[in-house]
């Protein structure tokens, strides 16, 4: 069965501002690889974005609403808007995925804590094999907690949870079998 890349919210509007993002040159390369090798395989990639409101910086009419440019996303790749913290919530994202026949989702891209969580844990409760790069998403510093420690929280939850297909399985994005 083919595998599905879904890469949340690698927009500019998430990468802007004064808040940088933990590593974020280092994750669009990672991402870029890991895509390549998902398509290579015969696998489909997904990138999904989030729709903002009016006035926000990923409102669809906005800069912030676009992919970051390093990204490598092409014109086949599927595409996918969303407007909560899951990309599966009101989404053609779950049709999308049965459609095609797949069955296991890697799930990387931006913010570990929001969206990325909340999605890898729909994932999980739709039974879908969901694989999550240990280097493949990141966050932001938030005043309680450094991104690196936010990052490292969530890979040991998804590790440890329960689901009716069991926890997420955990790898760093080269050495993920596709």
């Amino acid at each position: 069965m083919p595998t599905a890349l879904i890469v949340i919210d690698m927009q500019q509007g998430s990468f802007a501002g004064g808040t940088p993002r933990y590593d974020a040159e280092g994750l669009v390369g990672r991402l870029n690889r890991l895509a390549g090798r998902v398509r290579a395989s015969g696998g489909i990639v997904i990138y999904v974005q989030h729709d903002g409101p009016p006035g926000d910086p990923h409102h669809p009419s906005q800069p912030g609403w676009r992919l970051l440019p390093g990204l490598e996303a092409r014109e086949d790749d599927i595409y996918v808007r969303k407007t909560s913290c899951d990309a599966f919530l009101e989404t053609e994202l779950d049709p999308v995925l049965r459609n095609a026949g797949i069955d296991r989702v890697v799930i990387g891209g931006c913010a570990t804590d929001y969206c990325v969580d909340t999605t890898v844990r729909s994932a999980l409760g739709r039974r879908y094999r969901t694989v999550v790069p240990t280097d493949g998403h990141t966050t932001a510093d938030r005043p309680h907690l450094p991104a690196v420690k936010i990052i490292e929280h969530h890979n040991a939850v998804w590790a440890d949870f329960l689901s009716p297909v069991g926890p997420a399985s955990l790898a760093p994005c080269a050495v993920i079998e596709i």
